[in-house]
């Protein structure tokens, strides 16, 4: 990834007091240095600039945060709010520490109100498609026909015996017409407003001055925040980056009116992974109300990381799983206080939107199934026949989104017009999916319907068709439908809409699964459907536990665990030997996002037998960013200034200047902290010609002993610092002198572990 894309992904969360300083710069004098600083930095922080450890600013929009330096400065804020004695000052000290559970529940009952609203109008939306209810307008198909048929159906054969639903017409052609007329208008209304939450990424200016002209401001490339399923950019900010406004309201509402809009279209994708988004943006929105979440990057992604277990809850209705799939998939720092605040913040979304009872059934499992049939030994054959098929099937998606991404959106008018686009995949879904009476519904209602037991079959049109002797056509319908399910999925998957993968990855694996259990005898072809259906998930996302109890959650079919991990096991390994990332991982490298997976870097540079000097920048960077300092620490202040141009010129925000004294380490000036400290009067006298570097006012940004690794230790080192401890920069030494060789950032390790990739 070239370092002008990486320079965007940057933290919001910068404190407002710097905006404040930079507004009223003239109005302060050298004298003030003290003061102005001591206002700008917390009472940690200052502490913080008294000890070795040294001083840095909180990030700002142009920077990675630094994990291991919000670990120190929450460290002082605990022990000075703790170590003071009283009743009061005990009664905060335990406020303060009940804030993470409070904030957890609170994120539940948020994500699942909103996750309440989106199921009601996409079902409603999907409805209108086909007629509506004579007894209440506003009233979903399901609602409007319960107890009377509870799998209605445009086929003609199921449903129409419930008199209170009106549909459109009962011309075939009308019925056609009118479908494809609504998905269009929904496609382009949740395009069109996924389109408000387009927004530029900030660059760097690349001036060759320090004053920068108000007329310049470079923009980075476009997103689409609201846009996808958003679990791709949770990953990367999650990892230590943050992309801006990404988990504002804004995006919040528009990410729920879009998916509902979205998904009513019948296009294949899902609802599942922006409920992530949405649940991530209330733990951001909930989080900031807490001083201690707000201003500290590393405990806010903690939140983050909680918030996303509520995202799986609502959207499956499965609890455990939610909190397995964030540490599983999502989250790269998941400690124990997180996975136990997890668990209260999905257990609180399960229940409030039981309470709530979107579906109208009272129940929390939203495919209840009940074979009442147990397996046979050989029958694991099938399984693993399953799992192959799943994973032959992940993989094949992954490879060909890849390539459709590349390809076909690298267009003009393909990537300038997004909605038209959009038109285009809504307009071939329509007239793929609705000749066939199992792809016609939603994608939920096509897994609750071939999930059925046909012992009980209550009307269903499956069970109808599996009743008659002559099967060939249904046959036909289930393999068409496996087909073009992977077929809209790959072109579908990167649309400028909300959307998500799971719940077509679920539906395909379902038809394939129930067309396998048609040669299977003397057992219900529904059991080999829900194992198909987790086998296709598992080999396009690459999860394992939390996608097995996700599947026993949403069936309630604890019994079919061994079997769910069979399938899962052999999907994901097929998947791995076709493509070694999953769909997530392919996502945010086609978005251009970094990201540091530790485990899987190990794994990239285990093979290569690489040493850390490989990622020593360039003879002319290290000049650049190099200051040697006197035996006075007093250097001209206009070296710094030409440092710091020359640091803008490199196009990254997260770097800095080394200081060093006859080639030895004597401290780390990050490029933020020296971009503040020239830009304002009050810190520097206009009029000082030169700089302490170790007594004066700029001191207290410098850190005195930033992490060190030798030049000649294995690349697996720097990897292990930099994903650990979440490091933003690391000083390379020579081996036996000690000398500063170079030194390394973050996107820096993430850009040649993508070299490695690449190759």
């Amino acid at each position: 990834m070239p370092y002008d894309e990486e320079a965007h992904e940057q933290s919001r969360l910068l404190d407002p007091r710097v905006t404040e300083l930079s507004g009223r710069r003239s109005s302060y004098r050298a004298e003030d240095a003290s003061s102005i600083i001591s206002s700008h930095l917390s009472k940690e922080e200052l502490a913080l600039g008294g000890t070795a450890i040294g001083e840095r600013l909180p990030y700002n929009d142009y920077t990675t945060i630094d994990w291991l330096h919000d670990l120190i400065k929450d460290s002082y804020r605990f022990r000075d709010l703790h170590s003071k004695k009283g009743f009061i000052n005990r009664t905060w000290a335990a406020w303060d520490a009940c804030q993470g559970w409070i904030a957890a529940a609170m994120i539940g009952v948020f994500t699942a109100a909103v996750a309440f609203a989106v199921d009601i109008s996409e079902a409603t939306l999907s409805d209108y498609k086909l007629g509506h209810c004579s007894t209440n307008f506003l009233t979903t198909r399901e609602a409007c026909c319960t107890n009377k048929s509870p799998f209605p159906s445009i086929s003609g054969a199921v449903g129409e015996n419930c008199e209170d639903w009106v549909w459109w017409s009962d011309t075939y052609w009308v019925k056609f017409a009118v479908y494809v007329g609504s998905a269009l208008i929904y496609g382009m209304i949740a395009g069109g407003v996924t389109m408000t939450t387009k927004a530029n990424l900030p660059a760097v200016s690349h001036q060759d001055s320090v004053e920068r002209s108000e007329e310049t401001s470079p923009v980075g490339k476009a997103m689409y925040m609201a846009a996808g399923s958003g679990i791709p950019e949770i990953k990367t900010i999650l990892s230590g980056f943050v992309i801006p406004h990404f988990l504002d309201l804004k995006v919040l509402v528009v990410k729920a009116v879009g998916s509902a809009f979205a998904v009513a279209t019948g296009m294949c994708l899902g609802k599942e992974g922006p409920f992530v988004h949405i649940s991530t943006c209330a733990g951001y929105l909930v989080a900031s109300l807490f001083p201690k979440y707000r201003d500290n990057g590393r405990k806010m992604r903690e939140m983050l990381s909680v918030a996303c277990s509520a995202g799986l809850s609502v959207a499956f209705g499965a609890p455990i799983g939610g909190v397995l799939f964030s540490y599983e998939e999502i989250s790269t720092y998941f400690p124990r206080k997180v996975l136990w605040r997890a668990f209260l913040c999905s257990l609180t979304a399960a229940i409030v939107l039981k309470a709530l009872n979107p579906t109208g059934t009272g129940k929390l499992v939203l495919f209840e199934t009940n074979y009442g049939v147990n397996y046979e030994p050989i029958h694991y054959l099938v399984f693993v026949f399953l799992g192959i098929v799943g994973g032959l099937f992940g993989g094949i998606f992954c490879r060909a989104n890849f390539l459709w991404s590349k390809s076909f959106r690298k267009y003009s008018i393909i990537k300038n017009h997004p909605v038209f686009e959009l038109s285009l995949v809504v307009l071939v879904t329509a007239l793929l999916q609705f000749p066939n009476p199992l792809t016609r519904e939603p994608g939920d209602i096509i897994l609750k319907s071939v999930l059925i037991d046909c012992r009980q079959p209550e009307g269903s049109w499956i069970c109808a068709q599996e009743g008659q002797d002559y099967k060939t056509n249904y046959y036909g319908w289930l393999l068409y439908g496996t087909s073009v399910k992977l077929i809209l999925t790959i072109i579908t998957f990167g649309c400028k809409v909300p959307s998500g993968i799971i719940i077509p990855a679920l539906d395909a694996g379902a038809l394939f699964g129930r067309l396998v259990g048609q040669a299977i005898p003397d057992i219900s072809p529904g059991i080999f459907a829900m194992v198909g259906a987790a086998a296709f998930l598992a080999g396009i996302s690459r999860m394992t536990v939390s996608l097995a109890v996700i599947m026993f959650e949403l069936t309630g079919e604890v019994d079919y665990i061994p079997p769910f991990m069979i399938a899962i096991l052999i999907a994901k390994w097929v998947a791995d030997a076709l493509s070694s990332e999953g769909v997530y991982d392919l996502a945010q490298t086609v978005l251009g996002h970094p990201f540091l997976d530790p485990d899987h870097a190990l794994h990239i540079v285990r093979n290569e037998g690489s040493q850390v000097e490989e990622l020593i920048p360039p003879p002319q960077t290290m000049n650049e960013i190099t200051v040697d300092l006197p035996a006075d620490f007093r250097v001209p202040k206009s070296l710094l200034a030409t440092k710091l141009t020359q640091l803008k010129a490199r196009g990254l925000m997260d770097a800095g200047v080394v200081l060093v004294q006859n080639g030895m380490l004597h401290g780390y000036l990050a490029e933020a902290e020296l971009d503040f400290v020239l830009s304002e009067p009050c810190v520097l006298d206009e009029g000082e010609e030169m700089v302490d570097l170790l007594q004066g006012p700029i001191a207290a940004f410098v850190d005195r002993t930033p992490l060190t690794v030798c030049g000649k230790a294995p690349m697996e080192v720097a990897v292990q610092m930099f994903g650990a401890l979440g490091l933003r920069y690391l000083v390379v030494v020579a081996e036996g002198s000690g000398r500063v060789e170079g030194v390394v950032i973050k996107k820096r390790l993430v850009w040649y572990l993508e070299g490695l990739k690449g190759e």
